[in-house]
């Protein structure tokens, strides 16, 4: 339960990825600040990070008087297919929302696009920020408005035309080691959690040391009272790692005791 509480804070501290109105036309939902921050829902403790995020913000929607929560991951299907999954339906005041709920770490490569939003990917380039919005815009927001999606909405006696749609969109963001140029002009640059350096480029850390946090765990403030390893033991560890083409994010503690989230790229 304390490590899921520490999770908890992470996600909540977490800034949105931008406010208001996105360049896409997606609004972001404002969550009011939540007075009581004591996680006490039990989770299983193999629910992946997306999942966890979505439990979080359930927690934090059922803290507010004024919200209900009508419905929650919801699958819409056309028969024995599945078309997709509204995260959440909530009652706010006396408007209806359906709201979709993100959480993604997301790395800058300059040589990735023309613009800002293009250069952001994932930390395995097998994802990034433009499609995600893509995504949003053209398949999940719309799944509103399926003819299923209608049908399902009909049982909890709720038209269309009384909801509206917002995003609740959350990211740690990660810049070049050594990048010194302000990379975030549209999104929101209080998302910059740290920076991602290549392996090969690891020697110049060899005076740190660092942690490997699990998944789950990424979404943690960094803790310093942990078992940091030394750098030639955690080159033993990453080794492995990368020749499965992964990126893990670590924790590196310099020798002043300052301490900062990394990415260590394969790419």
């Amino acid at each position: 339960m304390k490590s899921v509480y520490k999770q908890y804070l992470g996600y909540r501290d977490t800034p949105q990825l931008w406010e208001g109105m996105s360049e896409q036309g997606l609004e972001q939902f404002k969550m009011p600040i939540i007075q009581d921050g004591n996680f006490d829902d039990i989770i299983d403790e193999n629910l992946r990070l997306g999942k966890r995020v979505e439990r979080f913000v359930s927690f934090e929607l059922n803290q507010l008087p004024d919200v209900e929560i009508i419905v929650e991951n919801i699958q819409i299907q056309q028969e024995k297919r599945t078309l997709g999954e509204l995260d959440c339906i909530l009652k706010h005041g006396n408007t209806y929302k359906h709201l979709e709920i993100v959480y993604k770490f997301y790395l800058y490569d300059p040589e990735v696009g023309t613009t800002e939003y293009e250069h952001w990917i994932g930390p395995n380039r097998k994802d990034c920020l433009v499609d995600k919005l893509s995504k949003l815009k053209d398949k999940q927001l719309p799944l509103l408005y399926r003819p299923e999606t209608l049908n399902y909405l009909n049982t909890l006696q709720l038209n269309t035309d009384t909801v509206s749609q917002q995003v609740y969109f959350k990211a740690q963001l990660f810049v070049p080691y050594m990048q010194t140029k302000d990379v975030c002009k549209a999104l929101n640059p209080a998302c910059i959690a740290g920076f991602y350096v290549h392996y090969g480029d690891l020697h110049h850390f060899a005076d740190c040391k660092f942690y490997i946090p699990e998944k789950v765990n990424w979404l943690c403030a960094i803790e310093t009272q942990i078992a940091w390893l030394t750098y030639s033991r955690f080159l033993e560890l990453i080794e492995s790692v990368m020749r499965n083409k992964t990126s893990p994010l670590c924790w590196v503690k310099q020798p002043n005791g300052l301490t900062k989230k990394c990415f260590i790229v394969w790419w």
